[in-house]
C-alpha cells in the first residue's frame, strides 16, 4: 500500500471496529492488526489513537459530505428534503435487523470529557451537522411548511439531540420497525410541520450513502 493508502486504510478500520464495537475497547493493536499494517506505520501517521479518531470525524464527513449535498439540494422542495434526510438516516444507520447508530455520538457517550481533542472534533462534527438541519429549517419555513417558528437555530439542535436520542434509545430496544415509525413522525412534530403537508412527498434520494460501512477500502479501490 501507498502511505496515502495506509493512512486511508487506518481512518476506515478505526471507524469499522468503533461502528461495531466502541471508542474504549478498541485498541492500536486492533487497528493495525485488522487493516494489515504496522504499529510503526499506525505512529508514523498519527500519534496517538484520539489523534487517529480526530482524522476520522474529518474522513467520514467528507465521505457523507457529497450525499449530504444532494439531499439538501435546493433542486428538491424542503418536504423533499425532509424526507431525503429520513431515507439517509434509515441507510446509514439502520439494516433490515439492527440499529448501527453513529459511532462518534456513541463515542462521545463513552468518553465524557476525559479527551478535549476528541471532545473538540466531536463538537465540530455535531455542529455541521446542526448547520444543514438549520438549513432544511429556513426552507420549510419559507416555503410555508412550518405551523410555528420560534428559534429555529435552537430547533436544529433539539432535531440533531432527538435523532440520536432516537438511536440510542434503540440499543435499549433494538425495533427497527418502531424507529422506522417513530422517527418520521418525531421529526414532522417537533418541525411543526403542518398537518395537511405531512408524509405527502416522497424522497427524491434513494442511493445508498458512501458510509465507511459500505465503503470499498483503500485495496479494493486500487485494483479498480
Amino acid at each position: 500500500m501507498s502511505v496515502i493508502e495506509t493512512r486511508e486504510r487506518l481512518l476506515e478500520t478505526a471507524l469499522e471496529l468503533i461502528w461495531q464495537s466502541n471508542y474504549s475497547s478498541v485498541g492500536v493493536n486492533e487497528i493495525c492488526k485488522k487493516a494489515g499494517v504496522t504499529k510503526g506505520a499506525f505512529y508514523h501517521h498519527f500519534s496517538s489513537k484520539a489523534n487517529l479518531f480526530c482524522d476520522a470525524t474529518s474522513y467520514y464527513w467528507q465521505v457523507i459530505k457529497k450525499d449530504l449535498d444532494s439531499i439538501f439540494s435546493p433542486v428538491n422542495t424542503p418536504l423533499e428534503q425532509l424526507e431525503n434526510l429520513i431515507q439517509f438516516l434509515f441507510n446509514s444507520k439502520l439494516s433490515d435487523d439492527s440499529i448501527q447508530g453513529c459511532p462518534f455520538f456513541n463515542a462521545g457517550a463513552q468518553i465524557g470529557t476525559d479527551d478535549e481533542k476528541v471532545i473538540e472534533a466531536l463538537k465540530n462534527l455535531s455542529q455541521t451537522a446542526i448547520t444543514y438541519n438549520l438549513a432544511l429549517i429556513k426552507a420549510l419555513n419559507t416555503g410555508g411548511y412550518l405551523d410555528r417558528v420560534t428559534d429555529m437555530e435552537q430547533q436544529a439542535r433539539l432535531m440533531y439531540h432527538y435523532i440520536h436520542g432516537v438511536m440510542s434509545y434503540a440499543y435499549v430496544r433494538p425495533d427497527v420497525s418502531l424507529v422506522k415509525r417513530d422517527m418520521p413522525e418525531g421529526l414532522y412534530r417537533l418541525l411543526g410541520v403542518k398537518p395537511e403537508f405531512w408524509f405527502t412527498t416522497s424522497p427524491t434520494w434513494h442511493e445508498a450513502p458512501m458510509s465507511i460501512k459500505n465503503q470499498p477500502s483503500s485495496n479494493q479501490r486500487s485494483r479498480t
